[in-house]
C-alpha cells in the first residue's frame, strides 16, 4: 500500500470528523429562530383575558372599604368602590355609624349593625349588596317621621318583592308574616286607609275586597317609626 494513498485516507477521514459536529449545531441553529419566530408570532394576551385573571376582591374587602371611606368622609374613596346610587344612601344615614361588622351573606349581602343603640327596622344599621368590586346597592335602617310613612314604605318593599327594603320600615317578624304569600299583581286592589292612634300605638289599614290588612306601627318622630306587626280581618 502506497504512502500517498494512505495519506489521502488519513485526510478523508480527518476532513469527516470536521464536518460531523456541524449538522447537529444548524440543526439547533434552525430550531433556535423557528421557536423565536413563533414566539414573536404568538398573540398577546387581550385586555379582557387579563382581567379576567385578576382575583376578585372578596365582598368583605369591598363593603368595608366603602364603610372606611363612609366613615372619613371621603365621597371620591368611596365613589371607587361603589355604584353612585349606594354612595348617596350611605352618606344619608341617619344614625351613627354601626359599630360591629356582621360578615357576609350569600356571597354579596355584607351587614354592619348597632349593638349599643336601638335603630328602627330589622336591618338594624346598614346592608351592602356587592357585585364583583363594586357595592351596588345599600339598604338601611330608616328615620321615618310618620307611622304612614312606615306603613306605606313596608307594603312598596312587598308588592316589589324586596324583603330588605322592607327591614328597613319594619321588624324581622312582621316582615316574615307579610312577605309569607307573595303579592299578586293580578289578585285584589288594595287601598290605603290611612293610620290611627290608639292605646298601642298607631293602626295602619289597607282595605281590599273581602277583608283588610292592618298594620300595627310604634315608634315617636324622635327616634323614627316602624312597622311591629301585620293583621287581617274578613269582611
Amino acid at each position: 500500500m502506497s504512502a500517498p494513498w494512505l495519506r489521502g485516507v488519513a485526510g478523508s477521514a480527518a476532513a469527516a470528523a470536521l464536518l460531523l459536529p456541524a449538522a447537529p449545531a444548524l440543526a439547533h441553529s434552525a430550531s433556535s429562530a423557528q421557536f423565536a419566530q413563533s414566539a414573536a408570532q404568538a398573540p398577546a394576551p387581550s385586555a379582557a383575558q387579563a382581567v379576567s385573571t385578576r382575583v376578585k376582591p372578596a365582598p368583605a374587602t369591598v363593603a368595608r372599604k366603602l364603610f372606611d371611606a363612609w366613615l372619613r368622609r371621603d365621597r371620591h374613596a368611596a365613589s371607587r368602590v361603589a355604584t353612585a346610587g349606594a354612595v348617596s344612601t350611605i352618606f344619608a344615614y341617619p344614625f351613627r355609624a354601626p359599630d360591629r361588622f356582621a360578615g357576609c351573606t350569600g356571597g354579596r349581602d355584607c351587614r354592619f349593625v348597632h349593638t349599643s343603640v336601638n335603630v328602627p327596622g330589622g336591618l338594624d344599621g346598614i346592608l351592602m349588596v356587592v357585585s364583583g368590586s363594586k357595592v351596588v346597592k345599600v339598604y338601611e335602617s330608616r328615620h321615618l317621621v310618620t307611622p304612614s310613612a312606615a306603613a306605606t314604605r313596608l307594603f312598596q318593599a312587598w308588592r316589589a318583592g324586596d324583603r330588605y327594603r322592607g327591614l328597613e320600615a319594619a321588624t324581622n317578624k312582621a316582615v316574615a308574616k307579610l312577605f309569607f304569600h307573595r303579592y299578586d299583581p293580578r289578585g285584589v286592589a288594595y287601598m290605603f286607609q290611612g293610620c290611627n292612634r290608639d292605646a298601642k300605638g298607631y293602626s295602619c289599614a289597607y282595605s281590599y275586597e273581602g277583608g283588610a290588612m292592618f298594620m300595627r306601627v310604634g315608634g315617636s318622630k324622635a327616634r323614627g317609626y316602624e312597622v311591629t306587626s301585620i293583621g287581617y280581618i274578613a269582611d
